[in-house]
């Protein structure tokens, strides 16, 4: 989520590739779905592939084949999805933090997050606890930091899941609604994609350009 060209390419890439392989219902479900799968939890292990803008041009594809049934099924793969890599990276994670010289997934985790944003999750996480993992999905670039923060306080796995699954669930919910309400404006599916990637992509760059603008001495709050 740090330069918007790169992820925007993946985006149109992945999108033109769920395009491809769903125009009938019957390989949707055998090809459309499991694509959708593999992308969003290769996205939450490996933080390149845009999964918002996946998920949203999944659910264009979904609007224009008027089937609440797919609308259903793009939720409920992407949802899943996002809470098994979720929670997979987290698991890798803590083996890392329990580990002497600790792991590479630790070491991305930390490299990734930025220090301040890392010093305001652990603040939350000490004040408000699982709850924030619920907010951590819909915050652009607050997934991260929020789980290094959990990692570092040493929460256990099994309290860790509670806030992962409400918070995955928020975030497909609202990809998707991006989604169908980008396919309703318009005729083509290739159009509502098309806004659909630029919406994600614009959301996900509003960190970056925050850091740009705020003052030098605003170290947040």
């Amino acid at each position: 989520m740090t330069a918007p060209t790169a992820p925007a390419g993946l985006a149109l890439a992945s999108a033109g590739e769920l395009l491809r392989s769903v125009p009938p219902e019957s390989t949707q479900q055998a090809v459309g779905y499991p694509s959708l799968f593999l992308l969003v939890m290769l996205g939450a292990l490996v933080p390149v592939v845009p999964t918002g803008a996946v998920v949203s041009s999944a659910a264009v594809v979904a609007f224009h084949h008027a089937s609440p049934f797919s609308w259903l099924m793009v939720f409920a793969v992407a949802s899943c999805a996002a809470f098994l890599g979720d929670v997979l990276l987290y698991w890798l994670g803590s083996r890392g933090s329990r580990s002497r010289n600790g792991s590479r997934w630790l070491s991305r985790l930390r490299a990734r997050a930025a220090p301040e944003r890392l010093e305001l999750a652990q603040h939350k996480v000490r004040e408000h606890g699982v709850l924030v993992l619920v907010l951590s999905r819909l915050v652009p670039a607050g997934r991260i930091p929020v789980m290094l923060a959990c990692l570092l306080a040493a929460m256990p796995l099994r309290r860790f899941v509670r806030g992962a699954a409400p918070a995955c669930l928020a975030w497909a919910a609202t990809y998707q609604l991006i989604g169908l309400l980008s396919g309703s404006l318009f005729s083509e599916p290739w159009e509502g994609v098309a806004m659909a990637v630029a919406l994600t992509m614009a959301i996900a760059a509003v960190p970056a350009l925050w850091r740009r603008v705020r003052p030098a001495g605003d170290g947040g709050s």
